[in-house]
């Protein structure tokens, strides 16, 4: 029978694509990974991963097959690990919850250790990353975005709806003149994303709505840019939960530039009957949803109970 370590092994190389990706996770040597693969491969008599310098390692049809089987094995051991170790009063081990950069910065990082607070024996990750996280590949356990995922075996809900509105400082408008109409934006500088390297398309919004507009510091992090319209280099459009709670920040034209978009929150299916999993999600999509003010930016985070 092949040991269950190197399955493991052999999950993270499937996942990573890149031994060393696979070794830093596992937290090994990349030559330890690479021997555990040849001794799976050795075991199972048949070759896993087509390896190459420019894919990396490549799933084989022998590794496709062993890999739907070892992710229900993955899945099996966490469900038995919850129940051995007694977790039927409260939620215990690690969630890795990956969202937006500003929503995970803002929201999800503090909510998620106050529920770690009420239970000690867990363990949580907060990734709050400007780009896509693969479930598929374990980046992490829940995922919380901005579009909601088209297709895969995941339990999916809707997070909450969430406001954009163009913003300035009083700086800015003092350098550029004040902002009364649309024809007056004319005369300001603009901060949006780079085009080419946006993550959604539902980050497109600065030319859908002024197309005339020309930004003039571009940015892939909403931080970066919110710091930069701080500083009053610009106007931009930025989500209310994190430019409402800066009194500097003037909202501009609220009634002619509002946009709404949505956050999805799911994780997959291999993972609903973990407590942890469902516990924290829920504790998420409850104290989100019943606290509208939160999104709007219009209440501290430390006031949510």
């Amino acid at each position: 029978m092949p040991d269950w370590d190197d399955i493991r092994y052999f999950l993270e190389v499937a996942r990573t694509h890149r031994a060393s990706a696979a070794a830093a996770r596992l937290g090994v040597e990349h030559t330890t990974v690479t021997r555990r693969i040849r001794h799976l491969e050795a075991d199972l008599g048949q070759p896993l991963f087509d390896k190459s310098r420019s894919s990396g390692f490549t799933l084989t049809r022998s590794g496709q097959q062993l890999l739907a089987h070892a992710e229900q094995m993955e899945s099996h051991l966490y469900n038995a690990q919850e129940q051995i170790q007694g977790v039927g009063q409260s939620p215990a081990g690690h969630v890795r919850v990956a969202a937006t950069e500003a929503f995970g910065s803002c929201i999800i990082a503090p909510l998620c250790a106050q529920f770690q607070s009420r239970f000690p024996d867990m363990t949580i990750d907060v990734l709050p990353v400007p780009r896509f996280v693969s479930l598929t590949r374990r980046e992490a356990d829940i995922a919380i975005t901005i579009e909601r995922p088209a297709r895969g075996p995941y339990v999916t809900r809707k997070l909450t709806d969430y406001t954009l509105l163009l913003y300035g400082t009083q700086a800015c408008f003092d350098r550029y003149g004040q902002v009364n109409s649309e024809a007056d934006l004319h005369q300001h500088r603009f901060i949006s994303y780079v085009d080419e390297l946006l993550f959604s398309d539902q980050l497109r919004y600065l030319e859908d709505i002024l197309p005339f507009t020309k930004p003039v510091i571009k940015s892939t992090s909403v931080i970066a840019q919110y710091y930069s319209c701080l500083q009053g280099h610009g106007l931009a459009i930025l989500p209310c939960f994190l430019a409402g709670r800066n009194p500097q920040l003037i909202p501009v034209l609220q009634e002619r530039i509002g946009i709404t978009r949505s956050f999805w929150i799911y994780y997959h299916e291999e993972l609903k009957r973990l407590k942890r999993i469902v516990m924290l999600s829920e504790h998420l999509c409850d104290i989100i949803g019943n606290n509208r003010l939160l999104v709007q930016g219009r209440m501290p985070v430390q006031q949510v109970q």
